[in-house]
């Protein structure tokens, strides 16, 4: 699937969000400011100010609505909640050519806070997806274990793990492992 550097950016950018909700982990990933800035840091999401204990807040509260798009049953309630989510955010579409990037789109408003900023540009880029009939590559971690989320940008839809290294590796050794004692 080929989408704007913006928008995988975005997407990288929800995956991240999500995974940090302690309903996905069983632990708070965003305990306080430094870890919130750490993820906008990590993300390279630009034209944030000083973030505040409300953007934390409001950082929360949109994860748990990205968490629910992923977790739609279908295409109808996933359209829905993005749809709900975008009309909540303040969207401003504007070209934009930041930081040594080409021009590319930003969707929220200039003086967006840094919720309102992830969710107008997060929410277009998980309707992009959506729009594209391609739901299916928004998941879950294929480790039994596992509640994080991913989507799956690769040619062949083969994607099936949070971290091939960590979950997907797991998985593997333990079907060597089972394969071996079987022998």
């Amino acid at each position: 699937m080929e989408l704007g550097h913006d928008t995988e950016c975005a997407l990288g950018t929800v995956v991240d969000l999500v995974n940090s909700a302690p309903e996905v982990t069983g632990e708070e990933g965003l305990p306080d400011l430094t870890a919130l800035q750490d993820l906008v840091d990590r993300q390279q999401v630009s034209g944030i100010g000083r973030l505040t204990r409300e953007d934390l807040a409001g950082a929360r509260r949109l994860r748990v609505r990205l968490l629910e798009i992923f977790r739609a049953r279908d295409q109808a309630t996933a359209v829905g909640l993005v749809n709900a989510l975008v009309a909540d955010a303040r969207s401003t579409p504007r070209l934009t050519d930041h930081d040594g990037w080409p021009l590319h789109m930003h969707y929220h408003a200039p003086d967006a806070r840094l919720p309102e900023h992830l969710a107008a540009d997060c929410g277009m880029a998980l309707a992009f997806v959506i729009s594209a009939g391609e739901q299916s590559r928004l998941a879950t971690c294929a480790a039994p274990d596992c509640e994080r989320v991913l989507v799956d940008l690769s040619r062949n839809r083969s994607k099936q793990y949070c971290d091939s290294r960590t979950c997907g590796n797991r998985l593997h050794v333990a079907a060597y492992r089972a394969r071996r004692k079987g022998a």
